[in-house]
């Protein structure tokens, strides 16, 4: 499937160039899990900030910072964001503290902007929660649905939100712990926020969304537009996925 997204993409003239997106991978992940997204984007003529932060060994507080590092890289080119999971959160706790200027759209792919039941099961056990921190960081134990939890504690957004859910959980023991739709790790009424403009829930797992035809297609459907194509085809992604926008 990638070799054909590939293949249609070099068939094609260049277009004008667009604006800067700063990705956010997910907790305990790196710039490599958002890297064909990465390359979509600049297929379409974006430029693209794509950075690994420590994201498995500081607290939410500390991890705040790298949105920072990463959104002065686009200088005073209109910036938009594209998250996935904790990245999401990083970057609603970030403009908490202020808009850029400059400050575009924002899509967060499976963001647990109310927390997670799965960490709430870790937190009822002390061997499982001293075995996440172990291997996640400080970081996992904080995303939790509890009102102190560092999601809920947050205010509702007030910038030009999408949120892409997804709904095909890989681990049944995930989806068992949530008890609700869900894509094994975030329910999807977990993934809503105050504030959102739109939201789009599409057949994906937590682990792979950001690689999702349909995701990716809608991930540039609201940078451009503000808003989803609700009951989008997999044939119509894959020509949205193609299909440059004339200059």
């Amino acid at each position: 499937m990638r070799q054909l997204i590939v293949i249609l993409f070099l068939a094609l003239p260049l277009p004008a160039r667009a604006d800067c997106v700063v990705l956010l991978h997910g907790l305990a992940r790196s710039e490599a899990s958002m890297l064909i997204l990465q390359q979509v984007l600049a297929y379409h003529g974006y430029r693209v900030i794509n950075e690994t932060y420590p994201s498995d060994d500081a607290p939410i507080a500390e991890l705040v910072g790298y949105v920072g590092r990463s959104a002065r890289q686009c200088g005073m080119e209109r910036m938009h964001f594209v998250t996935h999971s904790l990245g999401g959160i990083l970057v609603r706790a970030w403009l908490a503290q202020g808009h850029p200027p400059n400050l575009g759209r924002v899509v967060m792919l499976a963001p647990p902007n109310h927390g997670s039941e799965i960490v709430d099961a870790i937190r009822s056990n002390e061997f499982l929660d001293e075995v996440a921190t172990f291997l996640n960081g400080p970081a996992t134990v904080q995303l939790g649905t509890g009102a102190d939890s560092v999601p809920n504690q947050l205010p509702p957004v007030d910038f030009e939100l999408g949120v892409i859910a997804g709904d095909v959980p890989i681990n049944p023991f995930g989806a068992a712990m949530i008890g609700a739709r869900s894509d094994g790790t975030v329910s999807v009424a977990s993934t809503m926020v105050e504030g959102m403009r739109d939201h789009v829930t599409v057949n994906a797992s937590h682990t792979l969304i950001m690689m999702n035809p349909l995701a990716m297609a809608e991930v540039l459907e609201f940078l451009r537009n503000g808003v989803f194509d609700h009951g989008i085809t997999l044939g119509a992604a894959f020509r949205k996925l193609a299909q440059r926008e004339p200059a």
